[in-house]
């Protein structure tokens, strides 16, 4: 059996259910195409016609079509051959005035570094395509802000149950089956709005019943996740406490996440004491959240959905109508701009912390402050040069805590200066280790001058052999008495006296040698 979503796929845009105000800006889009020359953004919920829509476009204004999807290759080489080439040049064969559309599918895939530079040619080839291009986005705001804020834009709602069944009515009489109207009901009802998923129910059912009947119909609980936009819709323009807290049980984000949707969007149509008493309830479940990051409790999610949900709304004071163009958080882009510093301010708080022996968290909140107010703009030069030594900071990382140009001269002396008494304090540190090869040298001099010259200096040989000779005369007179005994004695002691300091000359040099390593 063929699959009745491509057999019964509608041929003409007035074939497409539901979107009747979508499908008019899309087929004004294109007969004033050679206008404006811009390409159009087709976004809204997976299975409601978007594809569908554009191929039907394509049929009525007589153009070939050339398709691309993100999932099947988002290589830039890829989209730079097929959908650029096919952007830039007519069709000989067929199309209204040589045209072609190019339809890019799932355009909102296009992005981040799995798509080896996709989203930037997808960029490119739109601001320069000389041919009609839809994208089909499921995510509109997953798409690069470039990239949307250079395309027309057109939303498609989910389809109503109420045109749902007249598309089921239709496929069951060309596929000769018997329905009950209930059944196609339920099954209708049970899709949200998404009529894809309920032609292939339909399919499903219908291979095993003669008779379509609602007890035939087992769909089974199908999954319920609801949009982040439709859930802002219904909290702050529709629902009770009771009924945001059910929706918010549906939406696929956390509650973290869920905060900072609804923080920045509320304000959009929440003013004066209800705005008040919204925030009032943000910031209670923000005090929850620090307890569940604090404690790894995940028990109190319930109570900060409790506040933003049922809180949120139960603060409006009157009725909200119209339509609202709601955005992501402010938060994120404010993340992504500000990684840079985030991570050098990490990156140091992690270098102080080892030295510290503290928590990089400890550090950032407690010591860092500090140093920022106490070396702002390098005023106290003395306090940030040895800052920067003790810490082995670079210049950026200076400048990043004193707040000063990294590429100033007083940054680049600064981290000279802590270059140069990094040294200084290491050498203090040695102990004598950078002399010790010179100290044993100079201990191997001092001894060969000891054995070599032990004559005292100054001391000739002859001088020493006349001494002597003296000596020996005086014993030989034998004039001697107590008192000469005594002198001579005294006299042989002051002799012998300056020899032996003499002798210990070269070891006090030696010593003095040793005393540099003091020094230092």
């Amino acid at each position: 059996m063929s699959d009745w979503t491509e057999t019964y796929r509608p041929t003409t845009l007035s074939e497409v259910r539901g979107n009747d105000k979508a499908r008019g800006q899309l087929k004004k889009w294109a007969d004033t195409w050679d206008e404006h020359r811009k390409a159009v953004i087709v976004h809204g919920s997976p299975g409601i016609g978007k594809t569908s829509a554009a191929h039907a476009l394509a049929n009525d204004m007589g153009w070939p079509v050339m398709e691309l999807n993100a999932s099947d290759d988002r290589q830039a080489d890829v989209i730079k051959r097929v959908a650029g080439e096919a952007s830039k040049s007519g069709t000989l064969t067929g199309g209204s005035g040589g045209r072609r559309l190019v339809i890019l599918d799932e355009a909102d895939n296009f992005h981040g570094n799995a798509d080896y530079g996709g989203s930037r040619e997808v960029t490119r080839v739109v601001k320069e395509a000389d041919q009609p291009v839809v994208l089909v986005a499921n995510e509109f705001y997953d798409m690069s802000k470039s990239l949307r804020n250079f395309c027309k834009t057109i939303e498609f709602r989910d389809v109503s149950a109420r045109s749902i069944v007249p598309v089921l009515r239709d496929i069951c009489r060309r596929e000769g089956i018997e329905f009950e109207e209930d059944a196609l009901r339920a099954i209708a009802d049970s899709t949200s709005g998404d009529l894809r998923s309920a032609v292939n129910d339909l399919q499903a059912v219908a291979e095993d019943s003669e008779v379509l009947t609602v007890d035939d119909v087992v769909t089974g609980e199908r999954d319920q996740t609801e949009g982040i936009f439709d859930f802002l819709d219904r909290l702050i323009k529709e629902e009770d406490a009771h009924g945001a807290l059910q929706a918010a049980y549906n939406v696929d984000e956390t509650p973290d996440e869920l905060l900072n949707w609804v923080e920045d969007n509320v304000p959009k149509d929440y003013s004066g004491g209800e705005l008040a008493d919204a925030y009032e309830f943000l910031s209670n479940a923000d005090r929850w959240l620090g307890r569940v990051r604090s404690t790894q409790n995940y028990t109190f999610w319930r109570y900060a959905t409790d506040n933003i949900a049922a809180g949120v709304a139960a603060s409006r004071r009157e009725p909200k109508g119209g339509w609202t163009r709601y955005g992501p958080p402010s938060y994120w882009s404010k993340l992504g701009r500000t990684r840079g510093t985030r991570d050098r301010r990490d990156g140091i708080a992690q270098r102080i912390a080892d030295r510290e022996g503290a928590s990089v968290g400890t550090v950032r909140r407690e010591i860092m402050p500090f140093l920022e107010a106490m070396t702002n703009l390098c005023r106290n030069r003395e306090l940030t040069v040895a800052m920067t030594a003790a810490y082995d900071l670079d210049a950026d990382e200076v400048s990043f805590i004193t707040g000063s140009g990294a590429s100033t001269n007083k940054v680049e002396s600064i981290v000279e200066d802590a270059t140069t008494q990094r040294e200084e304090t290491a050498v203090e540190h040695s102990e004598g280790a950078f002399f010790a090869q010179e100290t044993d040298q100079s201990t191997e001099d001092s001894s060969a001058d000891t054995d070599e010259g032990a004559t005292p200096e100054g001391v000739t040989t002859a001088e020493t052999d006349d001494n002597a000779a003296d000596t020996t005369a005086k014993a030989g007179t034998g004039a001697s008495s107590n008192k000469s005994d005594e002198a001579d004695a005294v006299e042989t002691a002051d002799a012998e006296e300056p020899a032996e300091a003499d002798a210990e000359e070269p070891a006090e040099a030696d010593d003095g040698q040793s005393g540099l390593s003091d020094f230092f």
